[in-house]
C-alpha cells in the first residue's frame, strides 16, 4: 500500500537530517540507501540488489551499487567526489544489462548531492540533501505512484472557434436561424476542412468563393447553395454543362448535404469572415474542438463561457486510457512479433463497439477513434513490415459505424455525425502516408450511429444490443439536484423507482443507474465522467447502494478529485471524478489520486475501490438521526430568516447603541462561518426572554422587528409566513449555555477544520454547526487528523471546499471504543496545547493560522500532539498512512452499525466527566 504524499514528505525531512553529516561511500552506502528506500515504505530487499555484477563496455567487470532490474539503477560516491564521473560509470554500466533489465532511471549521489536522471525523457534533476523534501515527487515510482502526463490542445483550435462563432452571429442576426442555421454551420465546418485535408483540393473552397463570388457577398449564398447540391450528386448524375469550378468537387453523400435548406443571405463582412475562416489551416484542428467551436449557437448569456461544456483530449484519455487503451495496448506490446496473432488481434478491435449515451458533440466519440485507429496503425506497420500492401483499403478494418451515441440535442448530435468523419478521413491520411497509398473513404457510405433522443428515456438496447456493445463512456449532464428541472428530477425518481430520497441524487446519477441495468450479465465496461458530489456525502448511499446490491457493480479504475478544465475561451472549472465500473469484478483495481486537484495524478494500484473511492470495503455511510456513538448530539446554528433585519454591521450597531444606549443587553455577537474564520465581527439583535415592556421603548429596534414580519409575510413559502407571528426571534433557535463551533464549509486546503469553543452569549448562525456542552475530550478528538481523514472522505463539497454533515459525518463518526481515563485525560490537555498555541497569535484570523503555507510551527506542534493522542485512544499501532486510518475507521463504522438495530447492542464509547469548557 502506498503511502501517502504527506507521509513521504514527513519521513524526506526525518531522512534529511539523520544523514545530514555522512560522507563515506565504502562504510555508508548501504544503510543509506536502506534508510532511503523507506522514505517510500519500501524495503530495499524488496526490490534491488546491492553490488550487482555487470560487464562494462571493457569488458572488466564492474559493480553496480544498487540494480532495481527495470527501474533505477544507483551509484554512490564519496562525499565531494565528481558526480559527473559516477554518471558516466553508471551509463558504463547499463550497457551490460539485458534489455529487460534496462533501468528507466539512474542516480548517483555523494551523500549531499543528487542527481536523478529519465532515461526515457532524458531528463535530469539535480539537488542538495536538505532539499529532498521538495524534489521527493521525483521519486514516486518508488512508492507505487505513477505520473501520468496527457497533452493538451493546440490554441489554434480555440481562433477557429472564435471566426465561427462570429459567422454564426450575423447569420442569426439577420434572421437565419434554427435548425437551418444548425445545418448550414455544419456543412460550412466540413467544407473548410475537407480542402485543407484532401477531401477537397488544396484551397478548393476558397478559391471558388474568391473566383467566382462577389467582393459584396450578394451572390454567395446562391453559389454555395450550387455548391451544396453538387456535393450531394454523384458524378454520372450531374449536368454536363455544369460549371467546371464546381464539377471538380468530390461526391460526399453521407446525407450531410441532402436536406434542402431555406435561402441565406450574405453579406461583404460575412464574405470576409468566411474567408478568414478559410485562411486557417484545419488540418491541424482535431474534430475533438468541433463541440467548443459551436458552443457559438448557445445564446449570449452563455456565450460568454465558449466552451464551458466542452471536454479535452487531456481529459478523455484519463477516462479511455484504464478503461480500455492501456490494456490494448499491453496486449499488442506481448504479440507485436508475432504475425500470426496479429490478424486475430486486428479483427478483435474491429469488433469493438462504443456508446456515449451523452455524446453531446462526439469528443470522447472522435479521441476513441482517433487512438483506436493510432494503434490499428501500429499493427499494420508490424504485419506489414518489409512488405508491400497491394490494397490499402482490404487492410483498415476498423471504421466509424463502430460508434454509437445518443444526445437531446439535434444539432450536437449532427456536429458528432461529421466529427466522426473527420477523424476518419484524418486517420486514413496518416495510414496514406504511412503505406504511400492514397487511400480516401468517398462518397461517405457508413457513418457512427448518433441518436437525438434523451438517453434517460431511451431504450438503449434499441439503439445497440447490449450484448454487441463492449464499452460506454462520456460524461452526463453536469447538473446538481438543486437545480434540476421538475422533469429532470422525475426522470431521477422514476430511474430509481421511487427509492427514498432518489429525487436529491444529481443529474448524472440516472446515467450511471441507466447503465448499470443495461449492462447486466454482460462483459462490458462503463466509465463516466461526474461531478465528485456522487462519491461523497449523502448521495453516495443513495446512488451506490442499489448499483451494489441490486447490480452487482464493482467499480475497477477511478480518478479522485481533480479539477476538470478545457482549452476554450473562458473555459470551465468543474471538481470531477472519473469512475469506471462494470457488473464483474476484476483482479486489477488503479485509482488516481491528486495531491494537486490542478496537477497530474499518480496511479496506484488497489486491493478494492469503494463508492468514496478509496482502497477499502465496499460499505457506504448512511444518514443517521443520531450519533452511532455515545457522544453528544450535534445541531444546527441559529437561521435568522429575517431579511437582514435582525443583523448588524459594526456600523449598524454603533449607530444604534447611539440612539438606544439601553439596547445593548440585547445586542449579541453573531457567529457565522465566514466572520469566525476571517476574524471580522457582526452582531445580532437577540431578544429572547427580553421584556417587552424595555423593548417597547426602542422605536429602532421595533422598527427592525416590523421590517421581519413584513419580510416573513411576503414570503410565498407557507413554512416562512408562520413564523411572522414570533419577528422579535430568530426562526430556529438553539443556543447552550456552552458549545464547540464548527463552520459548516472550509477550505478543502486546510489540515484542520478550525474549530472552537462558545458560550450562551456568543449566537451561533446557521452556517455552523454545534456541539452543545461539548468538552475538550470531545473537541480533540473532533480537531484530529483522525477525524479530518473522514470528513474529507464522507463529507459533501462546494466546489471543492469540505462541506460538514450532522447527519452524515458526525453522527457515522466511529469514536474510539471505551478509551481509559488516561487516554481522555492526554486527549483533553493536548487539546488545550492547541489552544494555548492558538492564543498566542490572537491578531491572526483562523483563516491564516489553519494556512497550509503560514500555520505557526508552535501550533503545527500542538496539533501533531494531538492527532498522536488521538491515534493512542483507537490503537496502540501508529497508522502509517492516510488509507490505513480510512480502513481502520471503516472497519470500526462496520462494527458500529452492525449493532444500531438492537439499543441494547449500541457500543458504547467511555465517557467520563471533562473540567469545564473554558
Amino acid at each position: 500500500m502506498a503511502l501517502s504524499w504527506n507521509e513521504i514528505k514527513d519521513r524526506a525531512v526525518a531522512f534529511s537530517k539523520e544523514w545530514e553529516d555522512t560522507y563515506n561511500e565504502e562504510a555508508e552506502a548501504k544503510p543509506f540507501l536502506e534508510a532511503f528506500f523507506n522514505i517510500f515504505g519500501i524495503t530495499r530487499k524488496r526490490v534491488g540488489t546491492f553490488e550487482h555484477r555487470v560487464k562494462k563496455l571493457s569488458e572488466a567487470d564492474g559493480y553496480i551499487d544498487l540494480l532495481w532490474k527495470g527501474t533505477i539503477l544507483i551509484e554512490m560516491k564519496t562525499k565531494g567526489k565528481n558526480l559527473d564521473k559516477a554518471f558516466i560509470q553508471a551509463k558504463d554500466y547499463i550497457h551490460g544489462l539485458k534489455e529487460y533489465d534496462l533501468p528507466k532511471y539512474i542516480l548517483v549521489s555523494d551523500f549531499e548531492n543528487f542527481r536523478l536522471f529519465d532515461t526515457e525523457d532524458q531528463k535530469t534533476v539535480e539537488f542538495k540533501l536538505k532539499d529532498l523534501v521538495h524534489n521527493v515527487q521525483n521519486f514516486g515510482f518508488i512508492a507505487g505512484y505513477q505520473k501520468r502526463i496527457y497533452k493538451e490542445q493546440d490554441p489554434i483550435n480555440i481562433k477557429a472557434a472564435a471566426l465561427m462563432a462570429k459567422l454564426h452571429d450575423r447569420l442569426k442576426f439577420i434572421g437565419y436561424d434554427g435548425h437551418p442555421l444548425e445545418v448550414y454551420l455544419v456543412r460550412l465546418l466540413f467544407c473548410l476542412f475537407a480542402e485543407d485535408t484532401t477531401i477537397f483540393e488544396r484551397q478548393q473552397f476558397q478559391n471558388f468563393i474568391e473566383d467566382r463570388t462577389s467582393e459584396d457577398g450578394s451572390d454567395l449564398a446562391a453559389k454555395m447553395q450550387e455548391l451544396f447540391q453538387t456535393l450531394n450528386t454523384s458524378n454520372d448524375r450531374r449536368f454536363k454543362n455544369l460549371d467546371e469550378q464546381l464539377n471538380a468537387f468530390p461526391y460526399v453523400n453521407g446525407k450531410l448535404f441532402e436536406e434542402v435548406l431555406p435561402f441565406a443571405s450574405f453579406d461583404s463582412a460575412m464574405r470576409t469572415t468566411l474567408l478568414e475562416c478559410c485562411y486557417i489551416d484545419w488540418s491541424k484542428i482535431s474534430p475533438a474542438i468541433f463541440g467548443s467551436m459551436f458552443q457559438g449557437v448557445m445564446n449570449p448569456q452563455e456565450r460568454r463561457n465558449l466552451g464551458a461544456h466542452y471536454t479535452s483530449e487531456k481529459n478523455i484519455l484519463k477516462l479511455i486510457k484504464p478503461l480500455f487503451l492501456d490494456e490494448l495496448w499491453k496486449e499488442f506490446e506481448s504479440i507485436k512479433d508475432n504475425k500470426n496473432k496479429l490478424p486475430a488481434f486486428h479483427k478483435k478491435l474491429s469488433l469493438l463497439k462504443f456508446l456515449d449515451p451523452a455524446c453531446g458533440c462526439g469528443n470522447f466519440l472522435v479521441i476513441t477513434y482517433r487512438e483506436l485507429r493510432l494503434l490499428e496503425i501500429e499493427i499494420l506497420r508490424y504485419q506489414f513490415k518489409n512488405q508491400i500492401a497491394t490494397s490499402i483499403e482490404s487492410i483498415i478494418w476498423l471504421d466509424v459505424d463502430q460508434f454509437y451515441g445518443i444526445e437531446f440535442e439535434e444539432f450536437p448530435a449532427r456536429i458528432a455525425e461529421v466529427a466522426m468523419w473527420l477523424i476518419d478521413h484524418q486517420m486514413n491520411m496518416q495510414i496514406s502516408s504511412e503505406f504511400g497509398q492514397y487511400f480516401i473513404r468517398l462518397p461517405l457510405k457508413k457513418s457512427a450511429s448518433i441518436l437525438n433522443a434523451d438517453a434517460l428515456e431511451t431504450d438503449w438496447n434499441s439503439l445497440i444490443n447490449n450484448e454487441e456493445l463492449s464499452y460506454i463512456i462520456g460524461n452526463p449532464p453536469f447538473i446538481g439536484s438543486k437545480i434540476m428541472t421538475p422533469l429532470q428530477r422525475s426522470q431521477i425518481v422514476k430511474e430509481f423507482g421511487g427509492d427514498s430520497g432518489s429525487g436529491t441524487l444529481d443529474y448524472v446519477s440516472g446515467w450511471y443507474m441507466k447503465a448499470a441495468k443495461y449492462i447486466g450479465g454482460t462483459k462490458i465496461r462503463v466509465a463516466f465522467v461526474s461531478t465528485n458530489s456522487i462519491v461523497q456525502g449523502e448521495q453516495t448511499s443513495l446512488l451506490w447502494k442499489p448499483l451494489i446490491e441490486e447490480y452487482g457493480i464493482k467499480i475497477h479504475f477511478a480518478h479522485r478529485t481533480f479539477k476538470w478544465t478545457n482549452e476554450a475561451k473562458g473555459n470551465a472549472g468543474v471538481y470531477c471524478i472519473i469512475v469506471g465500473f462494470a457488473s464483474f469484478d476484476t483482479a486489477s483495481k488503479k485509482l488516481y489520486e491528486y495531491e494537486d486537484i490542478k496537477g497530474e495524478p499518480h496511479e496506484v494500484q488497489a486491493r478494492n475501490i469503494n463508492p468514496y473511492l478509496i482502497d477499502a470495503k465496499d460499505i457506504l455511510v448512511v444518514k443517521q438521526s443520531n450519533p452511532i456513538s455515545n457522544v453528544p448530539k450535534m445541531s444546527f446554528g441559529n437561521m435568522p430568516l429575517d431579511g437582514g433585519n435582525l443583523l448588524m454591521t459594526d456600523e449598524e450597531k454603533d449607530a444604534l447603541l447611539s440612539i438606544h444606549p439601553n439596547s445593548e443587553p440585547f445586542i449579541k455577537p453573531l457567529i457565522s462561518a465566514y466572520e469566525y474564520l476571517n476574524g471580522f465581527h457582526r452582531w445580532c439583535l437577540w431578544l429572547v426572554d427580553a421584556d417587552p415592556s424595555i423593548v417597547n421603548k426602542l422605536p429602532e429596534v421595533l422598527k427592525r422587528i416590523d421590517k421581519v414580519k413584513s419580510f416573513r409575510l411576503s414570503s410565498v413559502a407557507p413554512s416562512t409566513q408562520k413564523f411572522s407571528v414570533t419577528p422579535a426571534l430568530f426562526r430556529d433557535r438553539n443556543q447552550p449555555d456552552t458549545y464547540i463551533l464548527i463552520p459548516s464549509t472550509t477550505s478543502e486546503n486546510r489540515k484542520y477544520i478550525p474549530m472552537g469553543f462558545f458560550t450562551k452569549d456568543d449566537i451561533a448562525n446557521n452556517s455552523c454547526h454545534i456541539v452543545p456542552n461539548g468538552n475538550y475530550y470531545h473537541f480533540g478528538v473532533l480537531m484530529s487528523n483522525m477525524h479530518m481523514v473522514w470528513v474529507k472522505t464522507v463529507c459533501g463539497r462546494l466546489e471543492s471546499r469540505l462541506r460538514y454533515s450532522k447527519d452524515i459525518v458526525y453522527n457515522n463518526y466511529p469514536w474510539p471504543v471505551n478509551p481509559t481515563d488516561k487516554q481522555i485525560k492526554s486527549i483533553e490537555d493536548k487539546a488545550r496545547e492547541v489552544i494555548n498555541a492558538r492564543n498566542a497569535f490572537k491578531n491572526n484570523s483562523l483563516a491564516d493560522l489553519y494556512n497550509p503555507l503560514t500555520m505557526p510551527p508552535v501550533l503545527v506542534k500542538a496539533h501533531s500532539e494531538l492527532d498522536k493522542a488521538v491515534d493512542l485512544a483507537y490503537r496502540p499501532q501508529p497508522f502509517i498512512n492516510e488509507v490505513k486510518r480510512l480502513e481502520f475507521l471503516f472497519e470500526l463504522y462496520e462494527q458500529y452499525t452492525a449493532d444500531l438495530f438492537s439499543e441494547s447492542k449500541l457500543i458504547k464509547t467511555k465517557r467520563r466527566k471533562s473540567d469545564p469548557l473554558l
